[in-house]
């Protein structure tokens, strides 16, 4: 079976669906993120996600996490605040119309559309997805739950929703919007495997049928204890850095990562190398990492310990 990344990145994705059995492909411009996945053996187009299509490089399985610099909370908000045209977009295309970026005030927003237009395109080709794996930060959920009523009036099971990544076993608190969806049959989000964190609340307490969250600790091959000082102020003051201990989960790894200082016993600082920062993403510790801003391409990709779930759950399920 043969998976489309959009957006490929570093390839997050990709390498979750290799995980399980999934050959992919990936499209992406950056020439760093392209760098690392060659170095990675991902089979890769360095090219515009939106001068390709379904015939250009088929396959069964469509996946991708669109660039969500104007979603995040950490950009500068375009795309929620132009969410309403964003959903007349995906009703332009359900209706086989050309979406202009230039409705949007940045062209990035319309980067959003690009998995649907390469559904409903693969559709009207006689090729539709099998399956169809896709997921962006919370602020998107509205968009993918558009998605799903398109592709569920296309004949797909769709299955959209929120999840907690450190309840897949990433030893980090990230919380995603996905959506899976497959043709012609159920589609679910995965189950937990593991217990959600609660700060102040013990590894060992919670559903005795789910495994213990993961912590920094057991992640990383670091001997002694640390602390950790994010980047982020909490409560809303910059200068109140939160603080989390080696004993539990990362903070949500974004392309500041390399900002994060991070305390011994002893008083002594220093930095998480590429390669931590990577495992706290769900990397292998000697993944190449390669180009340049590399915490940048650590921070957008999707953690392949929950796409790898997403894969299992949605190609791999059997018909109920």
């Amino acid at each position: 079976m043969i998976g489309v990344e959009l957006f490929a990145g570093p390839g997050g994705l990709g390498l979750a669906a290799e995980r399980v059995g999934i050959r992919t492909v990936g499209i992406e411009w950056d020439a760093s993120a392209v760098a690392t996945r060659v170095a990675a053996g991902l089979a890769t187009i360095h090219g515009d996600v939106t001068k390709y299509g379904p015939a250009d490089v088929p396959g069964q399985v469509l996946t991708g996490g669109p660039p969500c610099q104007t979603f995040t909370i950490a950009g500068n908000g375009e795309g929620r605040l132009e969410l309403e045209r964003v959903l007349e977009g995906i009703k332009l295309l359900e209706a086989r119309e050309v979406v202009d970026p230039g409705m949007f005030s940045d062209p990035r927003t319309a980067l959003v559309l690009e998995p649907l237009r390469w559904a409903l395109e693969a559709i009207d080709k006689g090729i539709g997805y099998q399956a169809i794996v896709l997921e962006q930060v919370p602020a998107v959920l509205p968009v993918w739950e558009a998605y799903a009523s398109v592709l569920r009036r296309e004949g797909y099971g769709v299955a959209t929703g929120k999840v907690r990544t450190e309840q897949y076993g990433l030893p980090q608190t990230r919380v995603r919007a996905v959506l899976v969806a497959r043709y012609d049959a159920p589609a679910a989000l995965p189950a937990p495997t593991h217990r959600p964190y609660k700060k102040g609340v013990p590894q060992s307490e919670g559903d005795p049928g789910l495994l213990p969250w993961v912590s920094m600790g057991e992640a990383l091959d670091r001997a002694e204890p640390f602390t950790v000082i994010s980047n982020y102020g909490t409560g809303g003051d910059p200068k109140n850095r939160g603080r989390r201990t080696s004993s539990e989960p990362a903070f949500t790894v974004t392309g500041k990562i390399s900002r994060f200082r991070i305390i011994d016993a002893r008083g002594n600082e220093s930095r998480f190398s590429h390669s931590e920062a990577g495992v706290l993403q769900g990397f292998p510790a000697d993944f190449p990492w390669s180009g340049s801003d590399i915490p940048q391409q650590i921070g957008n990709a999707c953690p392949p310990t929950l796409g790898a779930g997403l894969f299992e759950n949605t190609v791999h399920r059997r018909p109920e």
